[in-house]
């Protein structure tokens, strides 16, 4: 076992597991959330005009003030992806591209995952250059090079922040031409610093300790770029084969719950988009992601042998 034991472990950053987050530190449990990146599919949404109490939000605003109010409450955030979920005696061990942590619990809200470029040296260097969020990461690559591998909106977004803080930003795409949102193309076609490559595909990330560059094919020939960073833009896809054997799928591949986020496993809760739930809208995420939240805490505090909570705010009960 680890030396850190966590209260719960939330994986997913979209909008049940950011909600599940506050919800449980807020409670004083130890949260840790571990996701590849922060909002999901959310942060593709310029504008949200069905959320109560918003007029109009981007999805990546409703993402950060959610992040923050859970940090305010002292959840950690790391981002890896989790690969799988090993059952311990009275606890669980979860598996990262990175690390292992032990935690009592588990809420799994990782709603779409985003997608994978899928070459050598990719996986080797998450976290060390590779990153598949650029309002995560992009601050980290100041004065430095990188490289946007990615298609649509998404891709034009995040080379937009980071033309703003890189030195040199390269666009990169496998297509005749980019598509996405012309004004969006306009800004990054005038910016200095920034050079789209067509029909171009990246063949392998390179580096030592952490990326060097990237090689690629473009229609001259195979040639290396040098670049520190490589951010993946390629949309989101459903992951859930990792779950097989460990809580009830059904035949789309989503987690089964009951009414109180429970999965077919104590101690494992799941919410939003990656369950069986009818509706995906972000407003039900980030209501399932509290009621996860609070079924969580319960959980931990009958193990513990503690007072319960019936609701967010009520007098704590046995």
């Amino acid at each position: 076992m680890n030396m850190a034991m966590y209260d719960v472990i939330v994986v997913g950053g979209g909008a049940a597991g950011l909600t599940a987050a506050l919800y449980t530190a807020r409670q004083g449990m130890s949260t840790l959330v571990l996701t590849k990146d922060i909002g999901g599919q959310a942060i593709l949404t310029p504008s949200i005009e069905n959320y109560p109490g918003f007029e109009s939000i981007s999805g990546l605003e409703f993402a950060e003030r959610v992040k923050e109010q859970a940090e305010r409450f002292n959840a950690v955030f790391k981002y890896e992806e989790v690969k799988g979920i090993e059952v311990a005696d009275g606890y669980y061990i979860v598996k990262s591209t990175l690390n292992e942590y032990d935690t009592i619990a588990v809420i799994l809200a990782f709603g779409k995952t985003p997608r994978d470029l899928n070459v050598p040296g990719e996986a080797r260097f998450v976290g060390k250059g590779v990153s598949y969020c650029a309002v995560c990461d992009a601050p980290l690559f100041k004065g430095k090079r990188v490289a946007v591998i990615g298609i649509g909106d998404p891709a034009l977004d995040a080379t937009l922040m980071l033309c703003s803080i890189a030195e040199k930003v390269y666009l990169i795409s496998k297509g005749s031409a980019f598509v996405g949102h012309e004004d969006l193309m306009g800004l990054c076609l005038d910016a200095r610093n920034v050079e789209v490559l067509l029909r171009t595909n990246v063949l392998e990330v390179l580096g030592d300790s952490r990326v060097k560059g990237i090689k690629v094919r473009d229609p001259e020939g195979v040639k290396e770029i040098e670049v520190d960073g490589v951010f993946v833009e390629l949309g989101y896809v459903a992951k859930t084969e990792w779950l097989k054997g460990l809580v009830e799928l059904n035949d789309k591949g989503e987690i089964v719950v009951n009414k109180n986020q429970e999965t077919s496993r104590a101690g494992i809760f799941a919410a939003g988009d990656v369950t069986d739930t009818q509706f995906k809208q972000l407003v039900i995420s980030a209501g399932e992601g509290a009621k996860a939240g609070l079924a969580a805490y319960n959980y931990v505090q009958r193990l513990k042998g503690k007072p319960l909570v019936r609701s967010d705010w009520k007098t704590l009960l046995k």
